[in-house]
C-alpha cells in the first residue's frame, strides 16, 4: 500500500504539477491514513472499504483532529481513490458511500482600528529596515494584499502616480487595487531611503528586499508582525493574515458595498467574503450593547 502512495505522490507531482505545500498535505493524510491501517493488519489496498475509512474517521475525531483536518482527509481520499479506480489498483470505489461534514465556520481575527494604529507605529523609522516594515505594514492594511501577493510586488506593479498597484493573486489571476496616499507616502518614502542600501549595488525587480538585497519570504514577512505585535502590547493571535482580514471588515464597517470587497480582496466566490458581514454585524452588536442606553 505504501507503494502506491508513493506512484500517487509521484502522479501528483510530475502528471498534474501540484505545489510543494499541496503535495505535503496530500502525503500526510495518506501516511497517516496508512498507518492506521497496517496496525490493523490490512496492507492491500483492495482490502480498504468503507466501513474501515469511517472507523479511521471516527478515530480522528477520538483523537481530536480539527473538523476541517477530517474534511480535508475526506477530500484527499476521495481524488486518491478515483486515481485507484482510473489506474485498475481497485475495482470499487469505498468514498462513493462517504458523506463529507459540513466545515465549522471560525470567523478571522480582526484587529481594532486603534490596535491597527498601535501597530503601524512600532517599527523604528529612523532605522533602514524599519522604513521597510513600516511601509509593508501599511501596504498591507491599505490593499488587503496576501502575503505571497506582497512578497511577490514589483517594481513595476506600481502605479502611484495614479493610486493603484496591479498583483497577481490566487489561479494567477490579476487584479488592480487603489492604494491610499498614506501607504503612497511610506512607497516613496522606503524607495528614497532604504532600497537602494539594501540592494548593495545588485538589481532586484521586488519592491521589498531583505538585507541581502533579495526578496522577502513568508516567514520573514510573518515573524516581523509577530514581533511588532508583541512590541504593540496586543494581545490577539495575529498573523499577516489578520491585516487582510482587518482591512475587509473595516472597509465593510464605513460603507463599502461587498461586491466592492470581494473585487479587491480578489475572491471568486462572494460566498468567500460573506464571513467579513458577520465579522462586521458582531462589531455592530458589541458597539450597540456598549452605547445604547437599554441595551
Amino acid at each position: 500500500m505504501d507503494e502506491v502512495i508513493k506512484d500517487y505522490l509521484h502522479f501528483l507531482t510530475i502528471e498534474r504539477g501540484l505545489s510543494e505545500n499541496t503535495i505535503k498535505s496530500y502525503r500526510q493524510d495518506l501516511f497517516e491514513f496508512y498507518d492506521y491501517v497496517y496496525k490493523q493488519k490490512i496492507d492491500n489496498i483492495k482490502n480498504v472499504d468503507s466501513d474501515l475509512i469511517l472507523k479511521y474517521m471516527k478515530y480522528m475525531k477520538e483523537n481530536d483532529k480539527a473538523r476541517n483536518s477530517i474534511i480535508r482527509f475526506i477530500s484527499t481520499m476521495r481524488k486518491f481513490f478515483q486515481y485507484l479506480l482510473r489506474f485498475k489498483y481497485i475495482d470499487n470505489n469505498p468514498m462513493i458511500k462517504i458523506d463529507t461534514p459540513k466545515p465549522a465556520q471560525h470567523f478571522p481575527s480582526v484587529l481594532t482600528v486603534a490596535e491597527v494604529d498601535k501597530l503601524l507605529t512600532v517599527p523604528n523609522t529612523n532605522d533602514k529596515y524599519g522604513i521597510r516594515d513600516r511601509a509593508i505594514l501599511e501596504v498591507m492594511y491599505a490593499t488587503g494584499l496576501r502575503v505571497s501577493e506582497m512578497i511577490h510586488l514589483k517594481m513595476d506593479n506600481l502605479h502611484l502616480e495614479m493610486g493603484i498597484i496591479q498583483t497577481v493573486g490566487k489561479g494567477d489571476k490579476e487584479r488592480i487595487i487603489p492604494i491610499g496616499s498614506e501607504a503612497i507616502n511610506w512607497i516613496n518614502f522606503y524607495i528614497g531611503h532604504s532600497r537602494n542600501f539594501l540592494l548593495k549595488n545588485r538589481h532586484s525587480d521586488y519592491l521589498f528586499l531583505n538585507a541581502h538585497g533579495g526578496g522577502l519570504s513568508r516567514q520573514s514577512i510573518w515573524q516581523k508582525i509577530k514581533r511588532d505585535v508583541a512590541l504593540a502590547g496586543i494581545n490577539k493571535k495575529v498573523t499577516p493574515h489578520t491585516l487582510r482580514h482587518s482591512f475587509a471588515t473595516h472597509i465593510l464597517e464605513n460603507g463599502a458595498d461587498l461586491r466592492i470587497v470581494q473585487e479587491l480582496l480578489g475572491h471568486s466566490d462572494i460566498s468567500t467574503t460573506q464571513i467579513y458581514t458577520h465579522v462586521s454585524h458582531e462589531h455592530l452588536s458589541k458597539s450597540f450593547n456598549k452605547y445604547h442606553p437599554r441595551a
